[in-house]
């Protein structure tokens, strides 16, 4: 059986459905049965809705013990009465474990602006708390219950060892629409047994944000419910984590890393109306937040998008993103190649356009996964960011989304 969130160690959870959405399980609730260090970041849109709010609030300590998401609202924009519903998921929640208030994050997801049904999400969270397993599919019903225009359930689980200790460490995650993050609509909620202190885990989700969920883009829009939770509960007892230079640290790191890529790139290949997947890799940069500046410029040009859904090779889309990044940018050094994952053509040399098979580079972009590299010979600085093509189906979609 595929392992998932309930294979880490005191993680109990339920995905239930409470009517806020007619056909689908619209509740999710994860819980430890220890307090554990916790770590998250936010959506910067100003426009931040009540769960946010609520839980920048509660994981201000660095603790935290539970979580409860809702689907079908996202409780944003919706005023005094909205961000009372997000506190009541809180209480609620806490009342019904019996831990502290604070210990509760809360998450919502889906159309904004509408009055949240906080009697119908309390009334579900008592009703499904008693429900709380570690069976294994009580992690898909989770997975399932915190989806909005998705398509599929998003996961994600490994297993590595620190100090000689297993160490478990399992993700969710939705999004489909409005993704653009900036963390600081996205959630991701990953949950492992290692033992390690809350402001270094704090440091570390941040960094590995920054190369995993930030380097995203369906539509460049950043919802106001963004959100990536990180919690770990020690239950593997290792010995505690608490600097950058244990061992234990940068194993950590790549495995947490390698579970946000693995979620961000199931959240992109699931982008409203989609038809491919492309990956924008820029090699010898001056720095690597010079790439990821320039990698989130291009992947998120609506004109280079196009481009890819209409398999056009029209290279000069590609150049003219990279030039509008606001960064400096010696067009004459650059080669850039196009195509498809397995196989990409080199189009320009050192800013000369170079002769290429036009047929076989579109041939080539009929592929589901694409790719764009662009080497800058400008330094060694290396990113990766993914993203999707523009396509009449996604336009199609949201004309009609609160309809």
């Amino acid at each position: 059986m595929i392992k998932n969130i309930t294979n880490v160690r005191g993680i109990t959870c339920w995905g239930a459905h409470t009517g806020v959405k007619s056909m689908r399980r619209d509740l999710a609730i994860i819980y430890s049965k220890v307090p554990a260090s916790a770590a998250a970041v936010f959506t910067q849109n100003q426009v931040a809705a009540a769960p946010v709010l609520v839980t920048r609030k509660h994981i201000a300590n660095g603790m935290a013990q539970a979580i409860v998401i809702n689907a079908g609202n996202a409780n944003a924009a919706t005023g005094k009465s909205g961000l009372e519903g997000a506190e009541a998921m809180a209480l609620t929640l806490a009342s019904e474990l019996r831990i502290d208030k604070e210990l509760v994050l809360v998450a919502s997801t889906g159309i904004i602006g509408v009055k949240f049904p906080t009697t119908e999400i309390v009334a579900g969270i008592k009703e499904n708390v008693r429900n709380l397993t570690n069976r294994s599919n009580a992690g898909s019903f989770v997975a399932n219950a915190i989806l909005t225009t998705d398509t599929y359930a998003k996961e994600g689980f490994v297993e590595f060892e620190v100090d000689g200790r297993e160490i478990n460490m399992g993700g969710v995650a939705k999004g489909s629409g409005m993704i653009h993050p900036n963390m600081a609509t996205m959630l991701a909620f990953i949950v492992t047994d290692i033992a390690i202190d809350p402001v270094l885990l704090q440091k570390t989700v941040k960094e590995t944000v920054d190369g995993s969920f930030n380097m995203i883009t369906v539509d460049g829009d950043t919802s106001t419910n963004d959100m990536v939770v990180v919690l770990a509960n020690g239950l593997a007892q290792n010995e505690k984590i608490k600097s950058k230079k244990e061992a234990g640290f940068k194993i950590f790191k790549k495995h947490l890393e390698e579970m946000m890529i693995h979620l961000a790139q199931l959240i992109v290949s699931d982008g409203e109306g989609a038809s491919k997947f492309i990956e924008y890799e820029i090699v010898n940069a001056p720095s690597e937040a010079y790439a990821r500046t320039m990698i989130r410029k291009i992947s998120d040009s609506a004109l280079v998008k196009t481009a890819m859904f209409g398999r056009d090779p029209n290279w000069g889309r590609i150049i003219s993103a990279a030039g509008n990044a606001g960064l400096p940018f010696d067009y004459e050094k650059i080669d850039l190649y196009i195509g498809s994952e397995k196989k990409v053509v080199k189009v320009l040399e050192k800013g000369n356009p170079l002769d290429f098979d036009t047929n076989y580079i579109k041939k080539l972009l009929r592929e589901s996964h694409l790719k764009i590299l662009l080497d800058l010979h400008s330094g060694k600085a290396n990113a990766k960011g993914w993203g999707t093509d523009l396509t009449t189906d996604y336009v199609l979609f949201n004309s009609v989304y609160s309809t």
